[in-house]
């Protein structure tokens, strides 16, 4: 077992060389791959503060206010808080993970040039083919309804400005428009995304805030949550959907230049990710009270103006940017699976990953509600991706006193 340091200096070693870019290329082109870099070429730990707020907080933040309702402003603060901190650890513990099981490799000789690394091969790599099944079959099923949810998602709020089309048509229409993912290689090539995705929520999130601020309290507005234990439990799930992103952990580490400068920046999203989540979902509650109950999405209870407006526009697309955050690893593990993954083709990997978008697109249209889904995927899968197993494979791995003596 090695010690965390020295891991950590192992992998430094194996970044010491430079990286050449894919596409090739000469001093002749220099400016152009200056500027290919800045938009494209994303792999500093700043990208990775990005991608992991970016990726922490999408439609859920629309969805959030129908949990106050449900759970109290209270418990819907203090369950945020603790959800959010919880995933910032074990989070960590992920990276620790990492760390060990790429060291590990390198000392055997394993390039991973052409190889993005992913949580299920950590599992298998430190604790063999069972746990390796385990985390492929919760993390694919996570990221295929994380997925989902960002379809419904699109059509839902696209109504509000547009209803010249029913919502399974709109899922039509915005399944299209995500399958254009299949031609982003990397978490690498989020760059650009990951900092307007960002940009994106945190306007939404302040445009909710400010709106119901200026709405100020309905008449008679009552705030009786909890009501009843199942709602209660329905918007802690949500909640907990909220601070999942662990899914796709592994490979935000695997597309920077130095991954073990990872280990707090998940915690650095998260607490950005309280701005966002707890003034706007705090500010609706407060405007609205129980009216949320029936009404899940956020938009659904603001007037319609050019703000609202530009707040939904801006959602679609960050739901696009997040579907593809969601898709990619799938991506991945289709590609190794028909022995794809490493050809540096954008055109065939992008072919070869049709077959990944075809089945969520017609989950998406049969299934067009996305609260529940949002509830039962915090539920089921959430609690094990981001709690349970990360926790279990991390405490199994340095089960021994010796290999805890060793990590430290």
């Amino acid at each position: 077992m090695l010690s965390e340091k020295q891991a950590e200096e192992a992998i430094v070693s194996s970044f010491d060389e430079p990286e050449h870019d894919d596409d090739g290329g000469d001093l002749h082109h220099q400016s152009e791959f200056s500027l290919k870099s800045i938009f494209w070429h994303g792999g500093s730990v700043y990208d990775a503060w990005f991608s992991c707020a970016s990726n922490q907080v999408a439609q859920v933040l629309l969805t959030l206010p129908y949990s106050f309702s449900q759970m109290g402003m209270l418990s819907g603060i203090i369950l945020q808080l603790l959800y959010g901190f919880m995933g910032s650890w074990t989070a960590y513990l992920i990276s620790v993970l990492y760390v060990e099981y790429r060291t590990r490799k390198e000392k055997e000789n394993v390039s991973f040039k052409n190889h993005v690394i992913q949580w299920f091969e950590v599992l298998d790599g430190l604790l063999g083919p069972t746990w390796k099944a385990v985390g492929l079959a919760f993390n694919c099923t996570f990221l295929l309804f994380g997925s989902v949810i960002q379809l419904i998602a699109c059509a839902s709020n696209i109504y509000y400005i547009n209803d010249k089309f029913d919502k399974r048509t709109w899922t039509y229409i915005f399944g299209a428009c995500c399958a254009t993912t299949v031609f982003i290689p990397s978490f690498h090539n989020y760059r650009i995304w990951s900092f307007l995705g960002l940009g994106m929520t945190t306007y939404t999130a302040w445009y909710l805030t400010a709106a119901a601020l200026v709405h100020g309290q309905d008449p008679g507005v009552v705030h009786s949550g909890p009501k009843k234990l199942d709602l209660y439990f329905t918007g802690a799930t949500n909640i907990l959907y909220t601070f999942g992103g662990h899914a796709v952990t592994v490979e935000i580490m695997h597309a920077m230049w130095k991954p073990q400068k990872f280990k707090y920046i998940y915690l650095l999203a998260t607490l950005y990710v309280f701005t966002l989540t707890l003034p706007s979902a705090a500010a609706m509650y407060w405007a609205f009270g129980d009216e949320l109950l029936t009404h899940s999405n956020a938009f659904s209870l603001l007037p319609r103006t050019g703000w609202r407006d530009g707040a939904v526009i801006l959602m679609l697309i960050h739901q696009f940017i997040t579907f593809g955050f969601a898709c990619t690893p799938l991506y991945f593990v289709w590609e190794k699976v028909v022995g794809m993954h490493d050809t540096e083709s954008v055109l065939k990997r992008a072919l070869v990953r049709l077959p990944v978008v075809v089945p969520i697109w017609f989950l998406a249209i049969v299934f067009p509600f996305f609260g529940p889904i949002n509830s039962a995927v915090g539920a089921l899968l959430v609690s094990f991706t981001v709690y349970i197993i990360p926790a279990t494979a991390h405490m199994l791995t340095y089960r021994s006193a010796s290999a805890r003596l060793v990590s430290k």
